[in-house]
């Protein structure tokens, strides 16, 4: 039996990594798929867990190599993509694959998976307490704010081309009715296409 895919996307700073640190927690059995990445680390971040930290010229390589089954220039800089190699490997091996992905790389794999994958939306309850949350990271400036917020307003508007909404108004609670979709979904049969 082949796996299937648990894809959680969102705007910046709207929770999806904090959920899926939840549902990581709650069932052990998900492979998190690490994402490559051009961003410098944050505080606390270690490369190969949180992300692979990549130089730009790394990984406009492997794009070349096909090493990436999607990536996008996120911001002016600031590369996104998803390994191609451990995810198919955990596909094969029929387990269950975590996403934390931008909406463009959610939208792509949704297509390229339809029913093996789960596509969650994860979404902030408006775009002022999406503010708030970004500057209490203390890692944005006054532009870098108005890119994101500028983003997520189109990012937004695309949550109908998801399997589910959620929106994360209360973090216990977006959390919950996430991990029950997820259950949901990890018990559901899933028929080989021929």
């Amino acid at each position: 039996m082949r796996g299937r895919l648990i894809i959680l996307t969102a705007p910046s700073g709207a929770g999806k990594s904090t959920i899926a640190r939840a549902l990581r927690e709650r069932f052990p059995e998900l492979v998190f798929s690490v994402s490559a990445t051009t961003r410098p680390p944050r505080p606390g971040e270690q490369n190969g867990r949180d992300y692979v930290f990549l130089s730009e010229e790394e990984f406009r390589r492997w794009i070349e190599e096909g090493k990436l089954i999607e990536y996008e220039e996120v911001y002016p800089g600031r590369f996104y993509g998803t390994p191609r190699e451990p995810l198919e490997r955990a596909l094969q091996a029929g387990q269950t694959v975590l996403l934390d992905v931008d909406v463009q790389g959610a939208r792509h794999l949704k297509s390229l998976y339809g029913d093996r994958a789960l596509a969650i939306f994860i979404a902030p309850p408006d775009l002022q307490e999406l503010a708030r949350r970004l500057r209490a990271r203390g890692t944005e400036t006054e532009e870098s704010l108005r890119t994101r917020l500028e983003r997520a307003r189109m990012e937004m508007a695309a949550s109908g081309a998801f399997d589910l909404t959620i929106v994360n108004a209360d973090l216990c609670q977006a959390i919950e009715e996430t991990a029950r979709a997820v259950a949901a979904f990890m018990q559901k049969p899933i028929f080989e296409q021929q």
